[in-house]
């Protein structure tokens, strides 16, 4: 089997992005966006995907970190997209529940290859650390899109907001590590193609 990888560059007048992209790997990550919160996100889903990650981003921080974000999740999907090539094969639904002590997230994938996301974290807090909550919801809006998926991200329960999105990211590393997964050698569409 040919590695499932891709290597994303996206470069505007706001961000400088790196993305590589192993999805058969073993969890390994090096993320630096310069938002701490952010990179210990991504490194979760990384591990708990078994996807190894290289993410690199220099934005313009001194705006604010709307562009960072929604630029690593253009370019982190664009690069699961690559990966997944025609997406033969791939078991294609993915579910998953994750806890963190107190919250509860579940997280539903289709790799369909019609993007949409509903994502309802329910965060209280403006910022979590540098990161502004609501662009936490838009990562995966953002995801969705270019990574050609849809996406159902539910917190059911939880009052730490840092558990709350640990959780979500956490729970979205196990479905799309269930739904990447290769089990048989065809299309899985009656369409013929995704």
């Amino acid at each position: 089997m040919n590695p499932r990888r891709a290597e994303i560059r996206r470069e505007t007048g706001e961000t400088r992005v790196l993305v590589c992209l192993v999805l058969d790997g073993s969890g390994k990550s090096q993320v630096a966006t310069g938002l701490g919160f952010f990179d210990h996100m991504l490194a979760q889903l990384a591990k708990h995907g078994r996807f190894d990650l290289e993410l690199r981003c220099e934005g313009d921080l001194e705006v604010d970190d709307h562009h960072t974000i929604e630029d690593c999740a253009l370019a982190l999907g664009r690069a699961f997209d690559e990966a997944l090539g025609d997406r033969r094969g791939i078991r294609r639904f993915g579910a998953a529940y994750a806890p963190l002590d107190e919250a509860l997230a579940r997280v539903v994938v289709d790799l369909s290859g019609r993007p949409f996301a509903h994502v309802d974290l329910g965060l209280a807090r403006e910022r979590l650390g540098e990161v502004a909550s609501e662009n936490l919801d838009h990562f995966f809006r953002s995801l969705a899109a270019t990574g050609r998926m849809a996406l159902h991200v539910d917190l059911l329960r939880g009052s730490n907001d840092h558990h709350r999105a640990e959780a979500a990211f956490k729970a979205l590393a196990l479905a799309l590590r269930e739904a990447v997964r290769i089990e048989h050698d065809e299309v899985p569409s009656t369409k013929g193609m995704l």
